[in-house]
């Protein structure tokens, strides 16, 4: 239900003198005024510098029934009268017609003009006759498309907006008779037509229905009939029954009805379409889609239809995607994307407003306060005409006796931006009431300036500016509202206060704080927008007074909130011993006692106040301190003009406790309170280091995350990470900048992705003596990692130059990877080089299976090959060869056994293995 306000939305007046009393008017777009008076069309200018002056007239055939402009196309229709007959024109052009007495070319509908008479055509009025087979009763214009829309009784014509191109710079408008929409039952007293929508008006009736033009069940493009579904027939045969019942001196009254949707097909009212247009027709329509049925009830008391029971005011309104519609006459805007379709019409008492796009449903019921004569919808406003009062923007009066001719008013409206100010100081009256009435007005108030602004392309850029802080203002307004009732509605306080851009501060001083603190009730609205705000990591800090106030309000309506509230950037001013002077008051008993604890260690903090803290810090245990890290996030971290800030605690427990305050940063990212990157982020600006620079507390905590096998965590880019680090740190021998939280075997121990590290390994570097034990930790890491199961060996191969093949550490990570790309003889190769008493070791554990063939194939030649040439390893060589001939003697028959021994060796030295390999099968 909408309510009625005494406000007034019109500032001037401009007069049109008249000769004759104007029977017909309406308007020629945003410059011109048609005026129809006896036998005759006036067109006035209503806006430039010829304000109210005639621009041109024309000759009707008879009296004015019916006038319509359409400003696609910019022509002008009608329905004149003559000897009881009539015709349907439209007139185009028009603006060509400078004097009453030019020239006019008068042609038939679909007329194919030649191109010999485009000159005259150019610079003259043509009227476009159109013939019906029945008397046309009304007429509405398409206010995308042009297209024109007749009715008659018991149907529908209608004519396409068509232009016949006569050269490349000249077209005329034209129309053709495209669709014929046969209505039974009802005869239309007015219509109205928008982009394949139609409305239909009778004294009691309305029916919307939209032609669709997609086929359906493959239907073929001909000229044919289609009818509705067949429930329609069972309700016609109803209204054939009260028709007869009404012959025989009975008068039956339907009841009032309202069908909407699928439903509206059972109205009784049937439609049947009639193509008549041509075959190649850019749009045609194949079928209806019946949209609303609207019945009201007669008068009973009389048996004639009385006036106050007549619909009146039949208007589909479009809205564009763009705006509201908007045209440039031939260019017609047909490729603005529909936002939504409305469909008013009006009793003398009561208007209706229906929503007709996507879902149909009523929108508002406008109550009139007195009989009204007729009503139209604009974007903004609905005017209607009353008994005795104007409410449109359109008015007549008669001139006194001694004045020949009539004066046609045209009212202006106020701009929205003063209408708006009037409003909102009329609602001041409903202000300290606390009713829904101020609330409702101002939320017209509201609507008012977004639909100004809607409309913005017809805006001066100072306009447009004033508007925006009318609409900052008026959402202000609504906050305050929304923020001081304590109703269902309450958290529009929220989305109101943030489009209005008033900061915080600006908010919270609109608050009456004059209320003794002990009877300050403070409404859900407020506290909504309070509380989501300090989420909100705004970059505002409050004052100190604003900060307590704020504390104050939480204690008071929301206590449980009091510790998240004390976290937030906002309120780092707050004073900490009023802080904690609220948070002793709070009942610990809760899963919450964590949070307050760890808010009360964070304000003992801030004083400097250490034996507090720590006595604070020392109640729970470490995994339930990390808990209450996970409720509150902002203890640890936080934002500010969008950049993360460590807060004061994480700064001290970096350096009193950093295994917590790794575990809690685990906790928040596995609990999904912290990103990846914002992880990384935060540990690099705790510990000062630039963005290149990794600090080891950072390690630790990708050590943790894979310790914790967090499911989110993408496992190479972890193992990317440190691997990186760990060969950087080896390759350059820098010393982490802390104490590592986590040793190799630790690792080893509490993650499947740290493998243990192959024994060749530890005998590769058992000769090698590394002072820095920090150095043999990253070492260790690494190799534990090159053993896991979960290792992209090859990944890392491109990461390995900077580490030096002349250190054994250093030899040890390139034999592994290479051990781990299966390129064992080049391992073989260099172990025997650089490491000989490695190579047995080194093939005991990786030459198996099917690489057991290289003990006899690549290790047996390898060493006699290296005994050969001699030197200071020969011992070792010679002990490598023993062993390996003793493997090979087990794995191999006699025959083959004797075909891989050396041609020139001593047979002494080979007579030992050969005699074990010929009684094997024997001991066995």
């Amino acid at each position: 239900m909408v309510h009625l306000y005494n406000l007034h939305p019109f500032g001037s007046q401009q007069v049109v003198p008249c000769k004759l009393e104007p029977e017909r008017f309406c308007g020629g777009g945003r410059d011109a005024l048609f005026v129809a008076a006896g036998c005759k069309v006036e067109a006035f200018a209503v806006s430039g510098q010829e304000l109210c002056q005639p621009r041109c007239a024309f000759s009707t055939l008879g009296r004015v029934l019916r006038l319509a402009y359409s400003e696609a196309g910019d022509y002008l229709v009608a329905i004149e009268e003559k000897n009881k007959a009539t015709f349907l024109r439209a007139y185009v052009n028009w603006r060509s017609k400078r004097t009453e007495s030019s020239r006019v070319c008068i042609r038939l509908v679909g007329h194919k003009v030649e191109a010999p008479f485009s000159q005259t055509l150019r610079d003259q009025m043509s009227i476009v006759e159109m013939p019906l087979s029945e008397a046309p009763l009304c007429i509405s214009c398409c206010p995308a498309k042009g297209d024109l829309l007749v009715g008659c009784t018991n149907k529908l014509v209608l004519f396409s907006l068509k232009y016949q191109i006569i050269n490349e710079d000249f077209s005329i408008v034209d129309f053709e008779r495209s669709l014929i929409i046969h209505i039974d039952n009802i005869t239309p007293i007015e219509i109205s037509f928008c982009v394949g929508y139609v409305a239909v008006m009778s004294d009691l009736e309305v029916l919307i229905v939209k032609l669709e033009s997609d086929p359906k069940n493959g239907e073929s493009i001909s000229h044919y009939s289609h009818e509705t579904n067949k429930p329609v027939k069972q309700a016609e045969g109803t209204r054939n029954e009260t028709l007869q019942l009404e012959s025989d001196d009975f008068v039956i009254c339907q009841k009032p009805m309202e069908l909407l949707g699928e439903k509206s097909e059972q109205s009784g009212v049937s439609v049947t379409l009639e193509s008549t247009g041509l075959a190649d027709e850019k749009i045609k329509y194949f079928h209806v889609q019946h949209l609303l049925y609207r019945r009201f009830a007669p008068d009973i008391s009389s048996y004639v239809l009385s006036d106050d029971i007549k619909l009146h005011s039949l208007q589909l309104l479009p809205i564009y995607q763009t705006g509201f519609f908007t045209s440039d006459r031939k260019n017609s805007s047909q490729e603005k994307e529909l936002l939504s379709l409305f469909c008013f019409f009006s009793l003398p008492h009561v208007g209706y407003l229906y929503m007709v796009v996507k879902s149909v449903e009523l929108m508002s019921v406008y109550q009139y306060p007195e009989k009204s004569q007729q009503a139209v919808l604009t974007p903004q406003f609905l005017h209607v005409i009353t008994s005795s009062r104007t409410g449109t923007s359109v008015k007549l009066k008669a001139p006194p006796a001694a004045e020949a001719g009539w004066n046609l008013y045209i009212v202006n409206t106020i701009s929205p931006v003063q209408l708006y100010k009037e409003m909102v100081d009329y609602s001041n009256t409903y202000k300290t009431a606390k009713t829904q009435g101020c609330i409702h007005l101002l939320s017209e108030a509201h609507l008012l300036v977004r639909a100004a602004l809607m409309d913005a392309g017809q805006l001066e850029p100072g306009e447009k500016a004033e508007l925006l802080e009318a609409f900052k203002d008026s959402c202000g307004h609504l906050g305050d509202c929304y923020s001081r009732l304590d109703s269902q509605h309450s958290h529009l306080a929220l989305p109101y206060y943030k489009m209005s851009g008033l900061s915080m501060a600006e908010v919270l001083a609109r608050v009456d704080w004059t209320v003794e603190d002990a009877l300050q009730k403070y409404e859900r609205g407020l506290i909504f927008y309070i509380n989501h705000s300090l989420y909100e990591n705004l970059d505002e800090e409050l004052s100190e007074e604003l900060a307590a106030k704020v504390v104050h309000m939480f204690h008071v309506a929301e206590p449980k909130q009091l510790p998240h509230v004390l976290c937030s950037p906002s309120l780092k001013n707050i004073n900490p011993l009023t802080a904690v002077s609220y948070l002793r008051k709070l009942d610990t008993s809760g899963s919450s006692s964590v949070l307050v604890t760890l808010t009360k260690a964070a304000m003992a903090l801030r004083m400097g106040d250490l034996d507090t803290y720590r006595n604070e810090m020392e109640i729970h245990s470490e995994m339930k301190l990390v808990s209450g890290f996970i409720l509150e996030p902002r203890l640890l971290i936080q934002q500010r003009k969008g950049q993360i800030v460590p807060a004061e605690l994480a700064a001290h427990l970096k350096d009193t406790q950093p295994a917590l305050l790794v575990a809690s940063v685990l906790g928040l990212q596995k609990n999904n309170k912290i990103g990846i990157e914002e992880a990384d982020s935060f540990f690099k600006v705790l510990c000062g280091k630039d963005e290149d620079k990794i600090p080891q507390l950072l390690v630790d905590f990708w050590e943790a995350q894979l310790v914790a096998c967090l499911p989110d965590v993408v496992l190479q880019e972890l193992f990317f990470k440190l691997t990186s680090q760990y060969i950087w740190r080896l390759s350059t021998r820098q010393p982490p900048d802390t104490i590592p939280l986590r040793t190799s075997k630790d690792l080893i121990n509490a993650c499947g992705h740290y493998g243990l590290i192959y024994p060749w390994v530890n005998i590769l570097l058992s000769s090698d003596s590394l002072a820095d034990k920090n150095y043999t930790e990253d070492l260790s890491k690494l190799q534990s990692l090159m053993c896991g199961p979960s290792f992209d060996i090859a990944s890392i191969v491109p990461f390995l130059e900077p580490l030096s093949e002349d250190t054994l550490s250093g030899l040890s990570v390139h034999v592994l990877c290479r051990t781990r790309l299966k390129e064992y003889e080049q391992c073989i190769d260099t172990l025997l080089e650089r490491c000989p008493e490695a190579v047995i070791p080194y093939a005991n554990h990786e030459l198996k299976e099917d690489n057991r063939t290289l003990w006899w194939k690549k290790l047996l030649p390898e060493l006699c090959q290296k005994i050969k040439c001699g030197g200071e390893k020969n011992q070792l060589y010679l002990s490598s060869l023993k062993e390996t001939l003793s493997v090979v003697a087990v794995e191999l028959e006699l025959r083959d056994f004797v075909n891989v021994l050396p041609e020139d060796g001593t047979a002494a030295f080979f007579l030992p293995y050969l005699l074990y390999c010929s009684q094997k099968k024997s001991l066995t």
